[in-house]
């Protein structure tokens, strides 16, 4: 399903934003088994099997915004994050000035048209996850909630490369996969039905091995299933979690090749 570093125009991080860090870091560690290291005093380094996928931080810290929710942020590789910022406002976004995380890498913060912000990574020192994503608990798949599927479709295209297919799926509405170097790496949708009061935003689906047996865990640790678990043809068996301290996310288990 992937491993090695990642390219430019691929994922490439997450951070986890969350308040009660200890106990936010001991759920994780038992639904999706991740590990933890320093990383450099700013926060945690999440881990799986060993490999660095992304930074779980502390909501309090004073370099939050306030009013920010629990959430899980994306980071998208860039060879030059200056470039990106610079684009992606030309092309109908909003974005901050790009700025340095230490020795590490150079960051850019980006909305798109609708407004979900996708973050933008240079590296110099980190890398990004190398990780495997089929492995248990390795971030595997996103999806992004628009008001505008066209208008956001158009905007990553031009911003990433990324290539467009289109599927009609029953009920819901048009599904949008988004692809890069010909590897599908993210889906989108619009914010309508059950979906409508989800601000547009991007979400991030994690491996499990079994999705009925960790929605059940999920529940057995004081979280919420938001989306019980249910097949997605062809592809596998997917459920929507939160963990006790407000953070959504979702996970998946692939059906075997």
């Amino acid at each position: 399903m992937g491993t090695g570093v990642r390219k430019a125009g691929e994922f490439c991080w997450i951070n986890l934003l969350t308040p009660n860090v200890a106990e936010s870091k001991a759920w994780f560690s038992k639904v999706l088994g991740w590990t933890y290291a320093d990383l450099s005093g700013m926060g945690d380094m999440i881990k799986v099997d060993g490999h660095p996928v992304g930074g779980l931080f502390d909501l309090a810290a004073p370099n939050t915004p306030p009013g920010t929710p629990p959430l899980i942020g994306v980071m998208v590789k860039s060879d030059d994050a200056d470039a990106t910022v610079a684009k992606a406002t030309s092309l109908g976004g909003s974005a901050k000035a790009a700025f340095d995380i230490g020795e590490s890498g150079r960051m850019g913060e980006i909305k798109d048209p609708s407004g979900a912000q996708i973050d933008i990574w240079q590296p110099k020192k980190n890398d990004g996850t190398d990780a495997d994503k089929s492995h248990h608990g390795a971030p595997s798949w996103y999806e992004n909630y628009t008001t505008d599927s066209k208008k956001a479709a158009k905007f990553y295209s031009d911003l990433f490369g990324w290539t467009v297919d289109v599927m009609p799926m029953p009920g819901m509405g048009d599904y949008t996969i988004f692809s890069h170097d010909g590897v599908q790496i993210a889906g989108m949708m619009a914010a309508t039905g059950d979906m409508k009061d989800v601000p547009p935003s991007w979400a991030t689906y994690f491996t499990v091995e079994d999705i009925d047996k960790t929605a059940k865990q999920v529940t057995e640790l004081g979280g919420t299933v938001f989306v019980p678990p249910m097949d997605i043809p062809q592809v596998g068996r997917f459920a929507g979690l939160m963990s006790p301290q407000g953070v959504r996310f979702f996970a998946i288990t692939y059906l075997r090749s």
